[in-house]
């Protein structure tokens, strides 16, 4: 406990307020919902099959599928209106691939955000030292961005191809039985998507979210100061002076002479002082003049 808090009084917290802080907390967030509401789904759909003998009839054929979607896996028995056979069909079609994608760059964007926000709460410094650690960030942060446009892209179609196979009236025409026209087949109900609809719509948001960071970090690196000419980089930048005394006037004043000429200290040479003032100086020159004479 006694390090948690040594930790807590250490931070600088503030950053969160900040466009570079809250962006992460968003992208936080919204990285969990994208891969919790698909990686944490199961749905299931419910069909009929009515024969002429009623004994051979099933009107309710429940098939169930979940994460990954590998649908080809998933298998029901339908009857075959023949005596009470019953005959085992599969899905069609394997879209584990893009949801399983879809889902790990959403638990990796948690994992980056929250060590990103450790690093601007208590290593703030280090972060912005020499900008090193703002360009790993701005690196980062444009390959999520561009990982969250190919894998919404992708699970977005594969969504669609999940649909597409658990249609009721689709996996219906699997079944043999349902050809005879004595048979009547139909949907009891649909599956419920609208959790996985979710997702995608998830993975669009954590794409802005990655997209509109760049700038803010971008801004920590010090690039744009560099583009236009005004960056230094911090061991050599040179001190504002505080006086002109340092590097100005002083030690640059072309009539500042030891031989004579203007003085610029005029409480020292100058004024109207009782030794002379300016009556002091004007009285040497006609001596040296006589003397040349």
């Amino acid at each position: 406990m006694d390090v948690v808090n040594q930790l807590v009084a250490q931070g600088q917290f503030t950053i969160i307020k900040q466009p570079l802080g809250f962006i992460k907390v968003l992208q936080w967030i919204f990285a969990i919902f994208a891969f919790s509401t698909c990686g944490s789904y199961s749905g299931m759909f419910k069909m009929s099959v009515e024969c002429k003998n009623r004994s051979d009839s099933d009107l309710g054929i429940e098939v169930e599928f979940e994460y990954p979607f590998r649908l080809h896996q998933v298998y029901f028995d339908a009857p075959t209106c023949k005596g009470g056979n019953r005959e085992r069909l599969f899905l069609v079609g394997d879209y584990s691939s893009s949801a399983e994608f879809f889902v790990t760059i959403g638990v990796f964007s948690f994992l980056y955000s929250m060590a990103a926000l450790a690093a601007y709460c208590f290593v703030l410094e280090k972060y912005r030292e020499n900008n090193k650690g703002a360009r790993i960030d701005f690196g980062v942060t444009a390959v999520f961005a561009f990982m969250w446009l190919v894998s919404s892209c992708a699970w977005a179609k594969g969504l669609s191809d999940v649909k597409t196979a658990t249609d009721p009236d689709r996996v219906i025409t699997l079944i043999g039985a349902c050809d005879e026209p004595e048979v009547r087949c139909k949907e009891v109900f649909e599956p419920k998507v609208s959790g996985l609809n979710t997702s995608v719509a998830f993975g669009f948001i954590n794409l802005i979210l990655w997209l509109g960071n760049l700038w803010f970090v971008f801004k920590e690196t010090g690039w744009m100061a560099a583009f236009a000419g005004t960056y230094v980089p911090s061991q050599e930048k040179q001190p504002a002076p505080d006086s002109f005394g340092q590097g100005g006037y002083g030690q640059q004043d072309p009539y500042a002479g030891t031989q004579g000429g203007y003085q610029p200290e005029y409480g020292q040479q100058g004024g109207y002082s009782e030794d002379g003032g300016y009556n002091q100086g004007y009285e040497q020159q006609p001596t040296s003049y006589s003397n040349q004479m």
